[in-house]
């Protein structure tokens, strides 16, 4: 039968690139001991002198959490340490950790067996951070910032004066509804001597495995961007065996992981080093290195960046950059994908809901494929009624392959019949299925999205099994709507009755909204089958 040949072909392909994906993934690192990192704990990377780790891991000169500044937003909640300016915790006060829980989901934090910080800092010749010199600490006016109600913006000014009375001011703004920070440095040199500086940039994070499954692999590390190379990933296995160096002006860098993102990105108008490095504490680093700055005697210098911390929001996060976007990988399919979200956030949009934008999605998906679901069953019933007479052919010309194709095709071309007509419909299906498969799996919107009743995750598995199950059913209605060709070998016939057993098995561990997806698919498709057939009927061919 060959609908079911067609159901079995896209299990197959679809399992196979699910275990393409997950290797992929068991390639990506285990935890870097520190005896087995080859990289050397610099103190210098690619020739300039960046603060680093000790040799212990832990960040150079850590502050005691008394001393922390803290800053509250609409959407951040941020710990600054003085010392260096760095900011040591972020966490975002829209997401939350668990869907029943109030506690927000944190990105940055520094504890006694995890790090994941952002650092900054001035470096060069007459730079106030080293591995030599220490960091800079600096002085606030308060402990503790909050944007108010009706405020905008919220500036966070940390000021340093050097020994040589040279005053370098760090500020932080944070804006209403964002997820960005500026982070800036005002230089009064008031020194009789030129001055030359260069800031960096760099996200700090203990090395650990992704948290993804053969159903739903993600990605945790690094990830950059050059004028030569718009995305790239640079897991946790790259840095460890080689440290970036990449000359580029503007670029970014970033570390990634499951709907979310932290990255540092330097003015696009600057020429700029991205790096990484792996310390012997197993911690990476990747960030980058800003142009270099002379500042004359009495002069003033400000120089400026950007740093990310949030959800892989496509819109917020293209407003940054033109490729910071691309963190939301889609894989090879990202050309259908990027579509296929933009209808889905187009049709929640009306619907409000995430499920029935889904469902919406489903029938659109349907109905443009229509017109060759209709040819479809149409070729799969003239090959049907020309069964008896391939049966004679058989019998016919017995082994002779040659002669029997022969035979066939002649067959086919006095009946006007295309034994190929129902794969088109099956091929088309299938990139279209693995780019919903990426748009559901990489969308934050999805996250913690409910649908109704027991669905309050659409991008999670169906807690009761629910869904699968029912998908299982609508697979053997369909199956039971097409008799078995005559000529069908009988193994086929076993493999093709247990396909519906198989493929609910299969979904138990998908994501709701993906099951959700195959499910409307599949009632929309017995409808247009019971539309279809009873068209072929009055003409005889059914």
């Amino acid at each position: 039968m060959e609908s079911q040949r067609n159901i079995l072909l896209i299990g197959l392909l679809f399992v196979s690139y699910l275990m393409w994906t997950q290797w992929q993934t068991d390639k990506a690192p285990q935890p870097v001991a520190q005896q087995t990192v080859t990289q050397t704990n610099a103190s210098t990377i690619n020739g300039a002198d960046v603060p680093e780790a000790d040799s212990t891991g832990m960040p150079v000169d850590l502050p005691a959490t008394k001393n922390l500044i803290t800053v509250n937003t609409d959407q951040l909640d941020i710990k600054i340490s003085p010392v260096g300016g760095d900011i040591v915790y972020a966490a975002l006060v829209a997401h939350k950790v668990e869907i029943d829980k109030d506690d927000p989901f944190v990105i940055l934090e520094q504890t006694n067996d995890h790090t994941y910080i952002a650092q900054s800092g001035l470096i060069g010749r007459d730079g106030i951070d080293s591995s030599a010199k220490g960091r800079a600490a600096f002085a606030a006016q308060n402990t503790s910032y909050t944007l108010a109600d009706g405020q905008d913006t919220l500036s966070v000014p940390l000021t340093f004066t050097a020994d040589n009375g040279v005053t370098y001011v760090k500020t932080f703004t944070f804006t209403r509804g964002q997820y960005d920070v500026g982070v800036d440095y005002s230089i009064s040199n008031t020194s009789d001597t030129a001055l030359q500086v260069q800031m960096y940039g760099q996200i700090k994070q203990s090395i650990k495995e992704s948290e993804g499954s053969m159903m739903m692999p993600t990605y945790r590390g690094g990830a950059f961007s050059t004028q030569d190379t718009r995305y790239e990933k640079y897991d946790f296995e790259d840095m460890a065996d080689k440290n970036l160096g990449k000359v580029t002006l503007g670029g970014w860098a970033a570390m990634l992981q499951h709907y979310f993102v932290s990255a540092w990105i330097p003015p696009a108008t600057d020429s700029n080093t991205i790096f990484s490095s792996v310390s012997a504490g197993g911690l990476a680093n990747i960030g980058f290195r800003g142009a270099v700055y002379d500042i004359a005697p009495g002069a003033t210098q400000e120089i400026s960046s950007q740093f990310y911390v949030g959800p892989k929001n496509q819109k917020a996060l293209s407003a940054i950059s033109d490729t910071l976007n691309l963190v939301v990988d889609y894989g090879f399919l990202w050309w259908l994908a990027v579509p296929i979200h933009w209808l889905l956030m187009f049709y929640q949009s009306f619907v409000g809901n995430w499920g029935m934008a889904i469902i919406l999605i489903t029938l659109t998906v349907r109905g443009l494929l229509y017109p060759l679901t209709k040819a479809q069953y149409s070729s799969m019933a003239k090959m049907r009624n020309l069964q008896p007479k391939l049966a004679e052919m058989k019998e016919r010309f017995g082994d002779d392959r040659q002669k029997m194709g022969q035979a066939m095709m002649e067959l086919y071309k006095k009946e006007k019949v295309n034994p190929m007509g129902g794969c088109l419909p099956i091929l088309l299906q299938m990139p279209i299925f693995i780019a919903l498969y990426w748009v559901l799996l990489e969308s934050y919107e999805l996250r913690h999205a409910p649908f109704m009743l027991w669905i309050t995750d659409l991008s999670v598995q169906d807690p009761y099994y629910v869904l699968p199950l029912l998908m299982g059913v609508s697979m053997f209605l369909m199956q039971k709507m097409q008799p078995m060709a005559p000529t069908m070998d009988p193994m086929q016939v076993k493999m093709m009755q247990w396909m519906p057993v198989i493929f609910t098995v299969f979904f138990l561990w998908f994501p709701a909204g993906l099951v959700l997806y195959w499910l409307v698919g599949n009632l929309v498709a017995i409808t247009q089958q019971k539309i279809i057939y009873a068209g072929l009927e009055k003409k005889g061919l059914k």
